[in-house]
């Protein structure tokens, strides 16, 4: 059940920033429920190709996503890309392909997909706390949040991360391929018209370039600490 005095912290960041471990991880240790927004995004793109919807018509896939059941499984922090269902049916790694980011980011610039998905990205907030990672948690989903963190990382950084773990799945990529993508993702990502990437009025930067994750999840957890001080 929705309760608005459960706790937020909301952590936004672009692409392959570590933002979806980093959450899921201080979810873990602050037995707080996880919001992956951009599996939202994911989903809705993918369920668009499915249904031969196209990706620019946002009318049609606010449409379908009221029509969806969707439900998230984010608990087993070893697998590392969550398990979304899907009118009953399981989904995993198909959500974290390359083809699906670009589906998902092509899909969250519409106004009328953004809207299809606020309320919905709101019922998480439940006791004893959430985290919610996405773009737009802190700016947009949860303003009043009470931690807003915006995780970031140089696109090289980011593209490096996102070939190591491609190629950790023995998918065979290319890093200058994957370093454009990002690119490209970030600059349709900041200058969408409908909730554009942004650091958050009062959210914390934490640059995640020369870190690890636990030296990131520290850094997030770190700064919930010592606010309840």
């Amino acid at each position: 059940m929705v309760d608005l005095n459960a706790p937020v912290i909301a952590i936004d960041g672009p692409s392959a920033s570590g933002k979806g471990t980093v959450s899921k991880r201080v979810a873990h240790a602050l037995d707080f429920h996880l919001l992956d927004s951009g599996a939202l995004y994911r989903l809705a793109g993918f369920a668009a190709r499915e249904r031969h919807i196209d990706l620019d018509d946002g009318l049609a896939i606010a449409a379908m996503l009221d029509r969806l059941d969707i439900l998230f499984c984010n608990d087993d922090l070893s697998n590392q890309d969550g398990v979304v269902y899907l009118d009953g049916r399981r989904l995993g790694p198909e959500l974290r392909t390359e083809e699906a980011g670009q589906a998902a980011s092509r899909v969250a610039r519409l106004p009328e997909v953004r809207a299809a998905l606020v309320d919905r990205q709101r019922a998480f907030q439940r006791l004893h706390g959430l985290v919610a990672d996405g773009r737009d948690m802190g700016s947009v989903i949860f303003p009043h949040a009470a931690l807003k963190i915006f995780l970031d990382a140089s696109p090289e950084e980011r593209a490096k991360r996102r070939y190591n773990q491609l190629k950790g799945k023995g998918i065979d990529v290319s890093l200058t391929a994957l370093l454009a993508d990002i690119e490209a993702r970030d600059e349709r990502d900041r200058n969408r018209e409908a909730a554009p990437l942004a650091v958050a009025q009062g959210a914390h930067i934490v640059d995640t370039s020369q870190m690890d994750i636990e030296e990131a999840v520290n850094a997030v957890l770190e700064r919930w600490r010592s606010r309840q001080v």
